[in-house]
C-alpha cells in the first residue's frame, strides 16, 4: 500500500507539474498576442498584367462605354451613381434604366468632363445619378445611348432597418497584377455572395509608373468593370490616390481619383469627397481620409464630431468605419503611420461603440482584439493597449495583390492586441445576420473559393455586447 501510495503521489505531482507548465505556456502565448498563421505562401514577385491582357480589353464598337462602375448615390440607398468613359467623342451622358419586369423606362441625365495629367489627356468621363429607386429591386441600365449601347444591372439594398441581413465584400490595395486578378476572381466566386464591396483604398497604383502613367487608371477601370458595373463599390481614398507630383507640375492632390470616382459626400453634409457616410441595410458606414487634415478644428474633425451624434443604433445597429492607414498594425511596414489619427479619434470610437474598423495600406492581413489605448494623458504613463469591450475590432485588409508585393516582416513577439495575422493575398466578407450577430471571414487566394482562413462571429456592441474574442 505504501508503494502504491507513493506511486499515486508521484503521479499527482507529475500531472500537477504538467498542468502548471501548460498554464505557463498558455499565459506566455496570451502575453505574446494571438495567432501568427503558419501558412507559408510561395515567395514570388508580384507582376502587373501586361497592357494586352484580356481583362484590359477595350469593348468593341464606336465610342463604346468602358470602365463602367457604380456606387451608392445618396445617403439611404435609393440612389446610384453610374460612371463610365467614352474615348472617341463625348457622346450622351444619359442613362436609360428600368426595374425588372417593368416596361416603364426612365432616363437620367448626367455630366461629362475630362482632365489632363502631365502629357496624358483622359477620355470623356461621365457621371449620372439615378434617384428615388425602389428598395430591394433589380434594375437594368444602359449607357452609350446613340452610339454603342451597353447594358448592365444592379440590385438596390433593402430598406434601412435594424434586422436587415446584408453581406459586404472587403477588398483593399488591389492594383492590377496577376494576384489582383486572383483576388477579384475569388471574391466573385465566394459562396457568401457579397452584395456591395467596401474598398479601403489604393486602387490602380498608376503612380508607381513613370510620370504617374494615367493609362493605368484606364486599364484598372476596365479590369474591375466585371464586378463594379453590377454592384456598388464604396470608395476610400488611399495614399496611391494622391497623385501629388510637383516634379512634373502636378500640384493638385487626388486629381485622377476625384475626376473618375464620385461619391455622395454632400448627402452627409461633408465638404469634401474624402470623408462621408452612408446607410445601407442595417449599417451606418463612415469613410475617413487618412491623407486629409484631421486635427482639431479641421473640416474632417468637425464633420466626424457631428456625424457620430447622428447615428441611430435603433435604426442602423452596425457602425462600421473605413479608412486607409491602420491604427493597430504589427507589421514593420507603415508601422505607426496611423498613430496621430488614432490619438485624435479613438476616444470617440470607444464612446460611440464602433463595431469594426476596416483599413488597408499594409499589404497583408491582420485582425485585432477589441482594444483601446485612450488612458494616456502625458503624465500617467498609461500608453499600452488594453482589452476594451466598447472598442472596435480593427481589421487590416490591404492584401488585394498589387505590384508592390506582400508585407512579410512582422514585429516580434506578436503584440497582445493582435488576434490573427498572415502575409497572404485575399479578401473578406462581413455577413450581417440581424441586429445582434454578424459573421466575418477572410479568404486567402491560395485556397478554394469556400475556404475560410480566418473567421469570427461579431456581437453587436449595442444590442449584444458580449465578449466575442476568438482568443478567449
Amino acid at each position: 500500500m505504501a508503494v502504491l501510495g507513493s506511486s499515486s503521489c508521484c503521479s499527482v505531482a507529475v500531472v500537477g507539474a504538467v498542468l502548471v507548465l501548460v498554464l505557463l505556456l498558455n499565459g506566455a502565448d496570451l502575453c505574446n498576442g494571438g495567432k501568427t498563421s503558419t501558412f507559408v505562401r510561395k515567395v514570388e514577385k508580384t507582376v502587373d498584367m501586361p497592357l494586352d491582357s484580356d481583362v484590359f480589353r477595350v469593348p468593341p464598337g464606336y465610342n463604346a462605354p468602358q470602365q463602367v462602375h457604380i456606387t451608392q448615390g445618396d445617403h439611404v440607398g435609393k440612389g446610384v451613381i453610374v460612371s463610365w468613359v467614352t474615348q472617341d467623342e463625348p457622346g450622351s451622358s444619359a442613362v436609360l434604366y428600368w426595374s425588372e419586369n417593368s416596361e416603364n423606362k426612365k432616363t437620367a441625365k448626367g455630366k461629362v468632363n475630362r482632365y489632363k495629367f502631365y502629357t496624358y489627356t483622359s477620355g470623356y468621363i461621365h457621371h449620372c445619378t439615378l434617384n428615388n429607386l425602389m428598395y430591394n429591386t433589380k434594375y437594368y441600365y444602359e449607357v452609350g445611348i446613340g452610339h454603342t449601347v451597353r447594358q448592365f444591372s444592379f440590385i438596390t439594398p433593402p430598406e434601412v432597418g435594424p434586422d436587415v441581413p446584408y453581406t459586404f465584400g472587403l477588398i483593399g490595395d488591389l492594383g492590377q497584377s496577376f494576384d489582383s486578378n486572383l483576388t477579384l476572381t475569388h471574391y466573385e466566386h465566394n459562396p457568401q455572395k457579397g452584395q456591395t464591396v467596401l474598398f479601403v483604398g489604393d486602387l490602380s497604383y498608376a503612380d508607381n509608373y513613370p510620370n504617374h502613367d494615367n493609362v493605368r487608371w484606364d486599364t484598372w477601370g476596365r479590369f474591375i468593370e466585371r464586378s463594379v458595373a453590377y454592384q456598388p463599390w464604396i470608395w476610400t481614398a488611399g495614399n496611391h490616390e494622391l497623385d501629388f507630383a510637383p516634379e512634373i507640375g502636378e500640384n493638385k492632390p487626388f486629381k485622377p481619383f476625384t475626376n473618375r470616382y464620385h461619391v455622395p459626400y454632400r448627402a452627409s453634409n461633408s465638404t469634401a469627397p474624402f470623408w462621408y457616410s452612408i446607410k445601407r441595410a442595417s449599417t451606418y458606414i463612415i469613410v475617413l481620409s487618412s491623407y486629409s487634415a484631421y486635427g482639431k478644428y479641421t473640416p474632417q474633425y468637425k464633420w466626424l464630431e457631428q456625424e457620430l451624434l447622428k447615428v441611430n443604433r435603433n435604426e442602423t445597429p452596425w457602425l462600421i468605419v473605413m479608412m486607409h492607414s491602420p491604427w493597430y498594425n504589427s507589421y514593420n511596414y507603415h508601422y505607426m503611420e496611423g498613430e496621430t489619427m488614432r490619438v485624435m479619434f479613438e476616444p470617440w470610437f470607444v464612446n460611440y461603440k464602433v463595431d469594426v474598423v476596416f483599413a488597408g495600406h499594409v499589404h497583408a492581413y491582420e485582425r485585432s482584439e477589441r482594444v483601446s489605448n485612450i488612458a494616456y494623458n502625458i503624465v500617467n504613463g498609461l500608453c499600452v493597449p488594453v482589452h476594451d469591450q466598447s472598442a472596435p475590432v480593427y481589421i487590416t485588409i490591404g492584401d488585394g495583390g498589387n505590384l508592390e508585393g506582400l508585407a512579410t516582416n512582422m514585429t516580434e513577439p506578436q503584440p497582445k492586441y493582435s488576434a490573427y495575422r498572415e502575409a497572404s493575398f485575399g479578401h473578406a466578407t462581413f455577413d450581417i445576420k440581424n441586429r445582434t450577430h454578424a459573421y466575418y471571414s477572410w479568404h486567402r487566394n491560395q485556397d478554394g473559393y469556400a475556404v475560410e482562413a480566418d473567421s469570427m462571429w461579431f456581437f453587436n456592441r449595442i444590442w449584444h455586447p458580449l465578449d466575442d474574442s476568438t482568443s478567449v
